[in-house]
């Protein structure tokens, strides 16, 4: 491999890497949170790159990724391909058991669509990188037992704000406005 030069794409790549583990936690961050939450920012940069909506999301048993994704509704012309589908879809078919031990890590808080998969297969547990942007189903998941972590992310704000202001029609049409 060839030695890292200030301003190259690997030297940028861990900055921004060593960012994320220099920040400073909060008391209810677990420090696993911020890595497969760059799972799922990997995935909404990759949505994005093939010209769709950045969001993007992990599903996450045991520590490991078992299915990642992004939102694809524009990719496959489909109305309900968002990120947390796409991982649940990446993941295949799983035993009730294992979603019953699984983490969904969002890069936004979650549709009312996404919010009634999340119930349907019982995740305990979900991360959202931020709602500032939008603000989802995280009260009505929570209203019905499921933790709910909002990491406030400012990557993940970033990238939805640029996409809003660059394709306001196509964020509506994702939202149902």
């Amino acid at each position: 491999m060839p030695p890292l030069r200030a301003g190259s794409c690997n030297a940028a790549f861990l900055r921004g890497v060593a960012d994320v583990i220099l920040r400073p936690m909060t008391a209810s961050e677990p420090a696993e949170d911020r890595t497969f939450m760059e799972v799922a920012k990997a995935e909404a940069r990759q949505g994005r790159a093939e010209g769709g909506i950045p969001i993007g999301a992990a599903l996450v048993v045991d520590g490991k990724v078992i299915g990642s994704g992004h939102n694809r509704r524009v990719q496959l012309g489909s109305p309900i391909r968002h990120g947390e589908t796409d991982a649940l879809e990446q993941a295949g078919r799983q035993p009730a058991s294992v979603y019953r031990r699984a983490t969904m890590y969002t890069t936004l808080s979650p549709c009312d669509m996404c919010t009634g998969s999340i119930l349907l297969y019982e995740i305990p547990r979900v991360v959202m990188g931020e709602k500032r942007t939008f603000v989802g189903g995280e009260d009505y998941l929570r209203s019905r037992g499921v933790e709910v972590v909002n990491l406030d992310d400012p990557e993940c704000v970033g990238m939805m704000n640029e996409f809003i202001a660059e394709s306001p029609e196509l964020w509506n049409e994702d939202i149902g406005e």
